[in-house]
Order: C-alpha cells, then sequence, then structure tokens
C-alpha cells in the first residue's frame, strides 16, 4: 500500500516543526514534581529495600551456612565437587533470570493498561520501557514453592558412610595412645578436655543474642588475623565487585555500546555468559577432587584462573561501536561545537526543550533528538505486509529528499556484540574457577569450630565491601561519560546519549582493575602458604631424629603398622 498522511494526534504534532502561533501548549509538569509525588517514588524505593533484606535472610539456609553445612557432613574428598554443584546450581537462577527478563521486556510496561488500538512504539525505540516488574512476580512465586522442601530435612544430616569409616580409623589411631598411658591428663580431667574442644559452634545453641554478640568480635579479630583467610576474602570481594558491575550494567552496555534492544542483550548474556559461569565453577570443583589439590594446589588454580582471565579480557578494550552523531550534540571532528549542519534550518520552529523523539538521516547518518530538531513539518506512515513504517518529510535541516526515518540510526558494528559477549564469558568461565578453590581455602584455612562464623564473616564483607558499593561505583562511572541527559523537575533524570569509547574503557577499566586486584591477593596467598609450608618441613626436619630414635626404642613395631593406616 502507499504512503497515506496521518491526522497526527497531540504528542506526535509537539515533536513536528510548527510556528510559535500554532504550536500546542506544552504539559504542564508541575503535578508531576510535587512533594506528594516524590514522597510516593521513596515509598516505592522502601518496599524494594525491604523485598531485597528479605530476600537475603532467606538465602542464609543455602549461603553461607550450607556451605560449612556439606563441609561438615561430606566426605573430604567429595566436598569440592559438592560445593562446586551448589555453587553451580546457585548460578543457573541468574542465568533463567536473565532469559526470562528477555521476554518480559518484550512486553510493554503498563501491559494491565493497554489502550483498546495498542501504542505506536515498537521494541527498538529507545523510549520503550518492559514489563520488568512481571519478572519479579514469577520470581516470587518460583522461590516460595522452592523453599518448601526444606520443612521435611532431618533436624540432623547423617554424614557420608565413607567419612564415618575414615573417622573411626583415625579414632582407633589415635585413641590407642590414650588407652595405654593410665597417667595421661586427659583420662585425669575428661571435662577439662570436653571443654577445650567446645568451640562457638558447639556451644552457639546454648547461647542467647547478648552472649553471641559478646563471643563474635573475639571469632572476628581472630580470623581477620588469619593472613589466608584475609586475603582470600579480599580476593573475593574483588571478584565479587566485577560480579556486581557485570551483573548490573552489562545489559545497559551492551544496549548502548552495539545499539541492541534490551530485550536482545539480556538473551545473550542469560544464553552465553551464565552457562560458561557454570561451567568454571563446576570444572574449578572437579579439578580440586581430581587433582587432590591442597592449599598450595588450590592457591596455584587460583592464581593461574585469574592470569587468563586478565588476558583474555585485553581484546575488549577494542571491541564496540563508535558514537553515533547527534545533531547539536556530537559532531564530526572538526566541526564547531554547539552548531547545527545547517544554522538557522530550525529557527522558525518551537522545538520543546525536554521532548525525545529520535529520528535518523539514513543518507547522512545523523540522528536527531525530535523531528522539529530537523526541522520536519509532516508525517507519513509507509504501510508494509508485515510492519508499518514512519518518515518525517519537509525537514528544512536535511539534505536531499528532506525526509528522516522515525527511530536511531542503525549500528554497522552491532553484529560485534556475540565476539565481544564470547570473551565476556570466557573470562568469567577463568574466573569462576576460582571460587570452589577459594572456598576451600577458607574452610581448611580456619579452625573446625570457627567454619561456620568465618564463612558467615566471609558473606558479611563481601556484601558490604563489593555487591553494597559495586554498583553505585560502576554506575557513576558510566554516568560521567553521558553527553546528554533528559531533564526531570530540574533534575537529571537519564542519559539520553553516551560517549561509546568513554564508556567502553571506563567500564572495561573497571573490571580489569577488579580483575588484577583479585590476582594480586591470590599471588600473596601462595606467597604466604609456600612461605609456612617452608616452615613447617624445616621445623619437621629439625625434630624427626629425635622421633625417630624414641619410637624405635619405645615401640619398635608401631611405625609400620601406622603407615599401613
Amino acid at each position: 500500500m502507499g504512503p497515506r498522511i496521518e491526522n497526527t494526534p497531540q504528542d506526535f504534532e509537539a515533536s513536528l516543526c510548527l510556528p510559535t502561533a500554532s504550536a500546542p501548549a506544552p504539559a504542564p509538569t508541575n503535578g508531576n514534581c510535587s512533594s506528594s509525588t516524590e514522597a510516593q517514588h521513596l515509598g516505592l524505593v522502601g518496599i524494594m529495600f525491604v523485598a531485597q533484606t528479605l530476600l537475603g535472610v532467606g538465602g542464609v539456609p543455602i549461603q553461607p551456612f550450607g556451605i560449612s553445612y556439606i563441609d561438615d557432613f561430606a566426605h573430604n574428598s567429595n566436598s569440592p565437587l559438592y560445593l562446586g554443584i551448589l555453587f553451580a546450581v546457585t548460578m543457573m537462577g541468574p542465568g533463567l533470570a536473565f532469559g526470562l527478563g528477555s521476554l518480559m521486556l518484550r512486553l510493554y510496561v503498563d501491559i494491565n493498561r493497554m489502550p483498546e488500538g495498542g501504542i505506536s512504539l515498537t521494541i527498538k525505540d529507545p523510549r520503550w520501557v518492559g514489563a520488568w516488574w512481571l519478572g519479579f512476580l514469577i520470581a516470587a512465586g518460583t522461590v516460595a514453592l522452592a523453599a518448601i522442601p526444606y520443612f521435611f530435612f532431618p533436624k540432623e544430616m547423617p554424614k557420608e558412610k565413607h567419612e564415618l569409616q575414615f573417622r573411626r580409623k583415625v579414632l582407633a589411631v589415635t585413641d590407642s595412645p590414650a588407652r595405654k598411658g593410665k597417667d595421661s591428663p586427659t583420662e585425669q580431667r575428661p571435662g577439662e578436655s570436653t571443654k577445650k574442644q567446645d568451640g562457638p559452634v558447639q556451644i552457639a545453641p546454648n547461647l542467647t543474642v547478648i552472649q553471641f554478640i559478646k563471643v563474635f568480635p573475639k571469632v572476628l579479630l581472630q580470623n581477620l588475623r588469619h593472613p589466608t583467610f584475609l586475603l582470600v576474602v579480599l580476593s573475593q570481594v574483588c571478584l565479587s565487585s566485577m560480579a556486581a558491575g557485570m551483573a548490573t550494567f552489562l545489559p545497559k552496555f551492551l544496549e548502548r555500546q552495539f545499539f541492541i534492544t534490551a530485550s536482545y542483550a539480556n538473551l545473550l548474556i542469560g544464553c552465553l555468559s551464565f552457562p560458561s559461569i557454570i561451567m568454571g565453577i563446576v570444572v574449578g570443583g572437579v579439578l580440586v577432587k581430581r587433582l587432590h589439590l591442597g592449599p598450595v594446589g588450590c592457591s596455584v588454580l587460583c592464581l593461574l584462573g585469574m592470569l587468563l582471565c586478565l588476558f583474555f579480557s585485553l581484546p575488549l578494550f577494542f571491541i564496540g561501536c563508535p558514537s553515533h552523531q547527534i545533531a547539536g550534540i556530537t559532531h564530526q571532528p572538526g566541526a564547531q561545537p554547539g552548531l547545527e549542519l545547517f544554522p538557522g534550518c530550525m529557527e522558525a520552529c518551537s522545538c520543546q526543550s525536554d521532548g525525545f523523539n529520535p529520528v535518523c538521516d539514513p543518507s547522512a547518518r545523523v540522528e536527531y533528538i525530535t523531528p522539529c530538531h530537523a526541522g520536519c513539518s509532516s508525517r507519513v506512515v509507509q504501510d508494509a505486509l508485515d510492519k508499518s513504517q514512519v518518515f518525517y518529510t519537509n525537514c528544512s535541516c536535511v539534505a536531499g529528499d528532506n525526509s528522516v526515518l522515525a527511530g536511531s540510526c542503525d549500528s554497522t558494528c552491532s553484529h560485534l556484540v556475540v565476539p565481544f559477549l564470547l570473551l565476556v564469558s570466557l573470562g568469567s568461565a577463568l574466573a569462576c574457577l576460582t571460587h570452589t578453590p577459594s572456598f576451600l581455602l577458607i574452610l581448611r584455612g580456619v579452625k573446625k569450630e570457627d567454619k561456620t562464623l568465618a564463612v558467615g564473616i566471609q558473606f558479611m564483607f563481601l556484601r558490604i565491601l563489593a555487591w553494597m558499593p559495586s554498583p553505585v561505583i560502576h554506575g557513576s562511572a558510566i554516568d560521567t561519560t553521558c553527553v546528554h541527559w533528559a531533564l526531570s523537575c530540574g533534575h537529571r533524570a537519564v542519559c539520553r546519549y553516551y560517549n561509546n569509547d568513554l564508556l567502553r574503557n571506563r567500564f572495561i577499566g573497571l573490571q580489569f582493575f577488579y580483575k588484577i586486584g583479585s590476582m594480586i591477593c591470590f599471588a600473596l596467598v601462595l606467597a604466604v602458604l609456600r612461605q609456612q609450608t617452608k616452615e613447617a618441613r624445616t621445623k619437621e626436619s629439625r625434630s624427626i631424629p629425635g622421633l625417630e630414635q624414641q619410637l624405635l626404642v619405645s615401640e619398635p613395631g608401631k611405625k609400620s603398622e601406622d603407615s599401613r593406616v
């Protein structure tokens, strides 16, 4: 079908170039800037904070308590694999959430209040807002269903069969000298021995809240004095800061950097990034189990994973799309800032300063904020079989046929988003190789009675030092690359256009900074563990001659018996 001139409604008419006398009066905005409206917005933000707090409280039985739970009741050789499976399954949630978000963002935000004739916006329109809230309802119902099996768990979990046999053998060997010696201190004062074995975990059920608060600082300082614990937690803080920034702003970064839709960006992240993260976590647990890695081996694996992650992150600085040329905002090199392509072409127009309805001149690849800024005075709809295309004609600021196409200009390098995200996924998988080994460094490095509290302290630091400030830091860095802000009630509301080169360098540079910090911490962990191993061997070599002589004189057959056990 041929083109037709539409009767333009009030919103379209406000975007056109009309003389001042015939221009429609701008809609009043004082109602949206009243104190009651701002208080209502703050109330909604408060509800979101309460919901996130309850979500964090509900996740405590899985992480951190579930980590210590698995390590206590599983066999030592199976614990790395079980922890890797736990972490991998935990990461399946965000991956599915990104896929669900991709579907929800294809629906308009006011899905329950759609007009009869629908809306004229498409998913590619920068003014499109998807139904972000619908995913929260679906996820909340799923979480409620997943919590039901917890009611059927026993009060005490049975230990694995192999773990019980192993501990019985160890107890049989360690108790045999005590049974032979009648004057040993443990037999004379068994009550004192039991008391020494009790730690915060054993006596925790009998502690009141006030008593636990008194015990907690002591355990906290004791763990912070442990160099391995402190360095591993700092490395995980760096990794969590990187993950928090990626999870929060990677969809927005891909959307702005490669000019793709928010739905497509979420779909790519859910299909590429999170499966690679899950694979990296599982492979890390399998390597620890198969190679029987000790503390030094775990630290070497963590350091190697971070080195490879840094290597594959370097090309990300050079993969991206240049910024579009926006009339009056961004210009080609050598052009004078602040001037339109045709000076004085829109002097007769009464364009709204806060309007945003982008149009594109395909021939010159120049984008205008509104049709009014392009000097367009009429709107034409080109009907097609599958969809209609909107043009704005009689544009005084456009050369050639004096027409522009509705919507932002397409990018010629949007295909680079796939190799970019593949490199991001590969780097994430290599970084996640460190997940299970780093947790084992903490579980094996602290006292057994302090294990649960140590993991709790670790998660406390991750929340306070990583997951809370990292999104703020990344958001502030992204805001510094904005070149055009939309105003609301006299304040900056949302960024319309970014400097893509600055956006890429600062976002990827911040990620690179956290990766370097994590690598340095793992290198220090390796140095500390090697020093401790060297000191232990030196001490052992000094005490071996006297010990061997004592064993040969007192019990000649004990050495062979112990070696068999």
